[in-house]
């Protein structure tokens, strides 16, 4: 044993070393300046609490990244939680309608691109590769142009680490709830019809869809003193422009939106599904 494996904590079933370190390409981490709550020491360790959601393509975990009792003062940046989103291989999910979504994308790699359309398992892998890709570089993006998203830590292969949207107090984690699950006042409806209008009218501007916003994809962040909504869920972005299914996914995001939101409160003068198109 050497001095330095004396000083190393022993690890539990459920925890690993930080995948830190292992991201240090700039393309694997999310957008700089990094926020103060994202911990980067190289000696911090993952603990996984427990699954969040299961998905169509992807399982959502709940993962503590921090350093251990020995290290750990409790200041910012020591210790925080996070969402790992790990993508399964295409054989294994129910996301029937990938081709739709994928229409006008590119794939760099030509030998990748040619797996992926034989089947074989390496195909696969890239394929599952792909989705995460997408969507960390899609939240990168959407983060860095003021949309409200959780922010992207980092990727490595399959597994997406993000902004954990919830609270943590004494009673422990509480994963914030989705849309559909609130009963807004009729303010509040019409604050985050206003809020989720900005952020598709941006999103167009940047020549991008959702292509799956629902209630189900959208988070109440109840942090805020006013809680307001948070997107997610944007692996299946679409180009607006290069994909030729673009503006009918696009009608159907905020026509879909509208009508919960309209059915809870908010006045038509919110929820016009067509100036939600309009910039």
């Amino acid at each position: 044993m050497t001095p330095i494996d004396f000083f190393l904590p022993e690890l539990d079933d459920d925890q690993r070393w930080s995948t830190w370190p292992e991201t240090a390409h700039t393309l694997d981490r999310g957008p700089q300046p990094f926020p103060a709550w994202v911990v980067q020491h190289d000696g911090a360790i993952d603990t996984e609490l427990g699954i969040l959601k299961t998905g169509k393509e992807a399982d959502a975990f709940l993962l503590e990244r921090g350093l251990s009792h020995e290290l750990c003062t409790g200041a910012p940046g020591e210790v925080t939680l996070l969402v790992a989103k790990r993508y399964r291989d295409p054989d294994q999910v129910t996301f029937h309608r990938s081709s739709a979504y994928t229409e006008g994308r590119r794939t760099k790699d030509s030998r990748e691109a040619r797996a992926i359309a034989k089947g074989t398992a390496f195909g696969r892998k890239a394929a599952a590769g792909q989705w995460a890709r997408t969507e960390f570089d899609a939240l990168g993006r959407l983060w860095e142009a003021g949309i409200p998203v959780p922010y992207p830590v980092q990727i490595q292969g399959t597994e997406l680490l993000m902004e954990f949207i919830g609270t943590d107090d004494e009673r422990g984690p509480v994963a914030a709830p989705r849309l559909q699950e609130t009963r807004p006042s009729a303010e509040e409806a019409e604050r985050w019809a206003r809020r989720l209008r900005d952020a598709v009218q941006e999103m167009v501007r940047m020549g991008l869809v959702h292509g799956d916003l629902s209630p189900y994809n959208v988070l109440i962040d109840t942090r805020l003193a006013e809680p307001d909504p948070v997107i997610i869920d944007v692996p299946q972005v679409i180009d607006l422009i290069a994909n030729p299914h673009g503006r009918e996914f696009l009608e159907r995001d905020c026509r879909t939106l509208c009508t919960w939101l309209r059915a809870h409160g908010a006045p038509d003068s919110a929820t016009d599904s067509d100036e939600w198109r309009r910039i």
